[in-house]
């Protein structure tokens, strides 16, 4: 069975004319319910982690810079957000959410976060809409409580995981995998343990047949005890941002794969959901739904 992270917190409003669409986060498990793909009891509202918690993997300088509002106008630039208490608050809940993904993966298989996948954040600093590295909060709080001894972090959106990689540079137990667009954000990239840069215009054929030559056999070397799959949908053709050629179709098969695998394997798996650019909001939510669709073929609703 899958469980579903989401916070009436995940709401925000940016100002008038931003290019972020904030409005998947409530749409999307609005749409869930409509099709009948889930029923409210799947859900549950994260709790906000705290900064003991958060100083784990981000240092108390940066942390009383965003808790005090005191970030320099460069570093409120390369998050790409206003920033304020509010989005801070909704930063907590989400890295919050994430975590408890994991927790519930490891007890049901599988977990699903509306929103998350921000790993373009460091341990001093945010970037690309990202103000909290959720995926490294998560996993430096596994390993702290002993729930997990090996991590593997997948990886597919579109922009390369520079942050995560990073975080993780010198952590054996961490191994970050990013597939991404080799000539997209962001422009100087950093070293994960296997980064794979696509070729701008990418397709599905190509898309998938690397994907399913690496990941399996990547799967069985590295072990893992969880899986963090960040399922970004900026990977489509329709995508502002993308620069790839995934269809929709390809995408889902993407979800598959990495569904197939897990359960195949009997490895939890916890998704966030990264970016979603695309002109038309509808594919935006429809791609991200079917991320939820394939989760619940593998695992149940």
């Amino acid at each position: 069975m899958i469980k579903i992270g989401y916070s009436p917190n995940y709401k925000y409003t940016l100002p008038q004319g931003h290019r972020f669409p904030m409005e998947k986060y409530s749409l999307l498990p609005q749409q869930l319910l409509y099709e009948s793909a889930v029923t409210e009891d799947v859900f549950f509202e994260p709790i906000a982690l705290c900064n003991e918690q958060l100083e784990l993997t981000h240092s108390k300088e940066y942390l009383c810079k965003l808790d005090n509002l005191e970030l320099s106008k460069k570093e409120i630039r390369d998050i790409g957000f206003p920033v304020s208490d509010e989005l801070i608050v909704r930063g907590k809940h989400i890295a919050g959410a994430t975590y408890q993904c994991a927790k519930h993966a490891l007890e049901f298989s599988c977990a699903l976060n509306i929103a998350g996948g921000t790993h373009h954040s460091f341990r001093d600093r945010g970037e690309g809409f990202c103000i909290f590295n959720d995926f490294a909060i998560a996993s430096n709080l596994l390993l702290q409580e002993g729930l997990v001894k090996q991590i593997l972090i997948v990886d597919l959106d579109v922009h390369q995981g520079n942050g995560t990689a990073r975080i993780f540079q010198n952590n054996s137990k961490v191994f970050t995998f990013s597939m991404h667009g080799e000539r997209n954000y962001p422009l100087r990239k950093e070293k994960s343990d296997l980064d794979i840069g696509l070729e701008d215009r990418t397709g599905d054929k190509v898309y998938l047949e690397i994907l399913m030559e690496t990941l399996e056999s990547l799967v069985d070397k590295v072990k893992p005890d969880l899986i963090f799959y960040l399922s970004g949908v900026d990977i489509l053709d329709s995508d502002k941002l993308g620069r790839l050629s995934i269809s929709k179709e390809g995408c889902k098969a993407r979800d598959q794969h990495v569904f197939e695998i897990c359960e195949k394997r009997q490895i939890p798996v916890a998704v966030s959901m990264g970016g979603g650019y695309s002109e038309k909001l509808t594919d935006i939510i429809d791609a991200h739904a079917n991320t939820y669709r394939a989760a619940i073929d593998y695992f149940g609703a």
